[in-house]
């Protein structure tokens, strides 16, 4: 492998997504699976049913049994959690994203892109909000992922912007904010290049 290659992640979607509705055991296995066979960062979308009846103990037991199992076999896989933030409030947002967080996320993630609205930048301040607290309290930095309805350029920036603004440079880098956005690249790679580029 050159360092090209070992830069590039293996990520995929488990944990029955994109509705989260089967059993745990089934959620795991398919989490253990995919890591078995090389993933590197897994993302699942939180059990937004017991979210809206809150059941938070299930909520947070689905998470951490998936995030320990997986990084048992591999303890530099990711873990990236999918609130879906356009089917909650922002009391539920927030109360979500600290879940998440504290039952073993590496990432929190506003949307599948499978509901509307997706992400938006409500849920985006919401969330790094709760970043910038859970870090206060625990000194870990977890990573933020807006995805879903971000097409331009200006929506690339808005996000970008609430990211600085609200945790700062440090997370300004791949470790710790991603875009969930392929039709965006192609419009970012068209701006750069010039020319009408449909990669993604």
């Amino acid at each position: 492998k050159n360092k090209t290659e070992d830069s590039v992640h293996i990520t995929v979607v488990g944990g029955c997504f994109p509705a989260s509705q089967s059993m745990l055991i089934v959620k795991v296995l398919e989490c253990m699976e995919a890591v078995k066979d090389g993933a590197d960062e897994v993302d699942i979308v939180i059990s937004v049913g017991s979210l809206l009846d809150m059941d938070y103990e299930e909520v947070s037991k689905e998470i951490s049994t998936i995030s320990q199992t997986i990084k048992q076999l591999k303890p530099s896989v990711h873990l990236k959690v999918i609130i879906e933030t356009g089917v909650l409030d922002l009391h539920q947002i927030a109360t979500a994203s600290f879940l998440a967080m504290e039952a073993g996320a590496d990432f929190i993630k506003t949307s599948t892109g499978k509901t509307s609205p997706a992400a938006t930048p409500e849920a985006a301040v919401v969330m790094c909000e709760c970043i910038k607290k859970f870090y206060a309290q625990t000194g870990k930095r977890i990573g933020f992922k807006p995805a879903g309805g971000i097409v331009t350029s200006d929506d690339a920036a808005l996000f970008y912007g609430i990211v600085d603004t609200i945790l700062g440079k440090e997370w300004l880098n791949r470790e710790y904010f991603r875009f969930g956005a392929s039709r965006m690249a192609n419009n970012l790679l068209t701006e750069i290049e010039n020319t009408e580029v449909k990669y993604y």
